[in-house]
């Protein structure tokens, strides 16, 4: 060992005292310099015990310069380092492949045993995010949509592990570059038992690499990436180690690099052996803090244009506007495009909104204040959302008269109303094919009420017939039909929002009812079950259908015992469709307004609710994969409209190649359950998700949908006071 020259050994914890010689780099990571010395090359250690060294860089002076050697990995307590120089003519492996460190440097392969293979195909080693992004595909993972990604393999791990980053361009799976590139026998079953859950025959490795670009730091610094697993693949501590470290070595470029365990199940074996991860290198971030700490989430990528407007709660908006709001705004008219600066759900109302009216919607944090934003507020701007940021610029009039006369609807249409039906109905006398009758939800319920006899609302639906009469009773179409033909109304929204709350209000005030329909309604209070406050909600013949769901647009009311006479409630069902956000998003797509109808559903209210939610029939991120999408709140404080600063719990329960049974990937946490608990529990989540499968098929057959392998179901749904799941309501997710 002559020709080993130990010139330095460095030690200092790494959260403590930094030597002279030692010190943090740009990317945050210790780095030190070694000495001008043409002939040797230098390699860096470190240590835990100073007992194992494991090399974590090599570096080759030139000529009369040093080399910068740094840690592959961000600093971690209790450690120490160690500089060794070697020289040229006498050279280590430092990897063990069998090529000496000094050949390894020559050709820039790093600390990876695997041979070199062709850059169509993937690479061994990523020295530049070019590298990464040249190998990458966008993804849709569970909280992160449209990321890129980049999956590798670790082969022969328990002998002398080989990593490969690999096109995924080329070889979308993990088996398909391991035959395709790596010749592996052509043995799917055998290659799966090796690389995947089993504990004792695992040979190799697969995981993703994964870049958040908007995520934020706590030091204020931009972007992470995540070393994922298969969500049901319940990898051990010490592979894990393995891939984090010859990740760190063979991606320098990185910065930020940190495990992140998707599933339960890996959240769990985390857990149980979390003090060798505090007593590793590896950095480790939970699903909350990852998807929380980001500055921009696109919601709804579309492109639009309109006038910027900073809402303050207070002004008319209109169709041409694209507005920023400081909170999930609980009563949204139709509009050009949505910023929030506040974080959304993909099933919040803002965004159900969006997806149905393809119109742009992001978060983008304090983006009234935000430089590329601010001066263009109250002028015509062009907005676009796309998975790598927002695009926003200035506008001429022509562009958005352009736009607008593109994706407006060239011709009228009514939506069906049946006025044929006469009679308040029970559910259990409504068929779903008589939502032309009593409306979508109505008849919905109705069905649900089928499928689950005690889990589902009990009551009875009022027609459109009742709608009708009274509005001819009142004379108000007539009055309706010349106020909405007036050019002022027309041009001016203001004014339009102004006579339209003097239109409900002459609806909820100013009104009679036929004798004969007083007369029934009364009868319909008297059936009610006695102690209970009965709910009365919108159901209109221009809402929940396959193409429109009309989320938000009407108003529903509970019944309370001092306000007298059911009547007052109805009307007040009645007057919201002429709510100005549900007469915008009509006019919009040139629905009749005078042929439009609400029918109401009556039933009981429910009362101090353990958790209200909704979840979709669907894997909305990966739809290969069986899957069902959930938001949930505690008490009554509402997923659909939640209160300000209120964050929902937002989950994926899916089956997953490699197991029979759902995992459950938790994306957020809800701010509003103490920490470490969850809305629902693991067994609510599986019988809902059983509920979810009934609801769905039936209502295919119903919608004529079998064969539409995209149809999803989404339900509102409550957890009683007494922690019974009650399923509320069933409308096609429109997507």
């Amino acid at each position: 060992m002559k020709d080993f020259l130990l010139s330095l050994l460095l030690i200092s914890t790494l959260s403590g005292q930094v030597l002279e010689d030692i010190s943090l780099g740009e990317q945050g990571k210790f780095e030190v310099s070694s000495q001008p010395s043409p002939s040797h090359y230098f390699r860096l250690l470190r240590s835990r015990d100073l007992q194992t060294w494991q090399t974590v860089d090599l570096k080759s002076p030139s000529g009369s310069k040093s080399a910068i050697l740094s840690d592959s990995v961000l600093p971690r307590p209790n450690g120490f380092y160690k500089l060794e120089r070697i020289s040229n003519r006498f050279p280590l492996d430092s990897d063990g492949d069998g090529r000496s460190d000094v050949d390894e440097l020559a050709l820039g392969h790093g600390l990876n045993p695997a041979n070199p293979i062709s850059i169509l195909d993937g690479n061994i080693f990523l020295a530049t995010e070019e590298n990464y992004n040249s190998l990458s595909k966008r993804d849709n993972f569970p909280g992160a949509q449209n990321v890129r990604e980049v999956k590798f393999l670790i082969t022969n791990i328990r002998t002398n592990p080989e990593l490969y980053f690999f096109n995924i361009n080329q070889n979308q799976h993990h088996y398909d570059f391991a035959i395709n590139v790596l010749n592996f026998p052509r043995n799917y079953n055998e290659f799966t038992r090796n690389t995947y859950i089993s504990a004792v025959n695992r040979q190799n490795l697969a995981g993703s690499l994964v870049s958040h670009d908007n995520y934020i730091a706590p030091d204020g610094s931009k972007g992470i990436y995540t070393l994922e697993f298969w969500p049901t693949d319940p990898v051990a501590f010490e592979w894990i180690e393995l891939a984090y470290e010859m990740i760190a070595k063979n991606a320098p470029f990185i910065s930020r690099l940190a495990y992140h365990a998707p599933s339960e199940t890996q959240r769990q074996l985390q857990r149980a052996n979390q003090a060798r991860y505090d007593a590793s290198s590896i950095h480790t971030i939970e699903t909350d803090n990852l998807f929380s700490s980001t500055t921009y989430q696109p919601m709804n990528q579309q492109e639009a244009f309109g006038r910027l407007v900073a809402s303050t709660g207070t002004e008319t908006l209109s169709a041409r506007d694209i507005v920023i709001f400081k909170n999930l705004p609980n009563d949204l008219t139709y509009v050009s495009g949505i910023i929030t600066e506040v974080p959304q759900t993909p099933l919040s109302h803002v965004n159900l909104k969006a997806q149905q009216n393809d119109t742009p919607n992001s978060y983008i944090e304090d983006a009234a204040h935000h430089p590329e934003i601010a001066p263009l507020i109250g002028q015509n701007i062009y907005y676009r959302v796309s998975a790598e940021g927002f695009e926003i610029r200035v506008a001429t009039q022509d562009e958005v008269e352009d736009y607008f006369e593109s994706i407006r609807p060239t011709k009228s249409s009514s939506p069906p109303r049946d006025l044929s039906e006469t009679k308040i109905t029970a559910l259990s006398g409504i068929a779903f094919s008589e939502s032309d009758s009593f409306g979508g939800k109505a008849a919905n319920v109705a069905e649900l009420r089928r499928l689950f006899p005690n889990n589902a609302p009990d009551g009875f639906a009022i027609p459109f017939h009742f709608y009708h009469e009274f509005m001819i009773h009142n004379r108000f179409y007539p009055e309706v039909a010349a106020m909405i033909s007036n050019a002022d109304f027309k041009s001016n929204p203001a004014l339009r929002e102004s006579l339209l709350s003097n239109f409900r209000d002459r609806i909820k005030n100013k009104s009679t009812m036929p004798p004969w329909m007083y007369r029934e309604l009364t009868e319909l209070q008297n059936n009610l079950p006695p102690n209970i406050t009965p709910r009365l909600r919108s159901s209109a013949n221009a809402e929940d259908t396959t193409s429109f769901n009309g989320a938000g647009l009407y108003d529903s009311f509970t019944h309370k015992e001092d306000e007298g006479h059911i009547s007052k409630s109805v009307k007040q069902v009645w007057a919201s469709l002429w709510n100005y956000r549900a007469y915008e998003e009509r006019e919009f797509y040139r629905i009749n307004h005078l042929s439009s109808a609400m029918g109401i559903l009556v039933h009981p209210n429910q009362k101090n609710e353990q958790s209200n939610g909704v979840a979709v029939a669907k894997n909305i991120f990966d739809p290969d994969w069986e899957g069902y999408y959930f938001n949930a709140q505690a008490g009554e404080n509402l997923v659909t409209n939640p209160e300000v600063n209120s964050t929902p719990e937002e989950l994926l329960a899916a089956k997953f190649f490699g197991n029979s049974q759902f995992e459950i990937q938790y994306i957020r946490y809800s701010n509003q359950v103490p920490e470490g608990e969850t809305v629902l529990t693991r067994r609510q989540v599986l019988d809902l998700v059983e509920d979810l499968k009934v609801v769905n098929a039936r209502f295919k057959t119903l919608y004529n949908e079998r064969f539409n392998r995209d149809f999803a179901m989404e339900i509102e749904f409550k957890i009683t006071e007494s922690g019974k799941i009650s399923i509320k309501q069933a409308r096609p997710y429109v997507n």
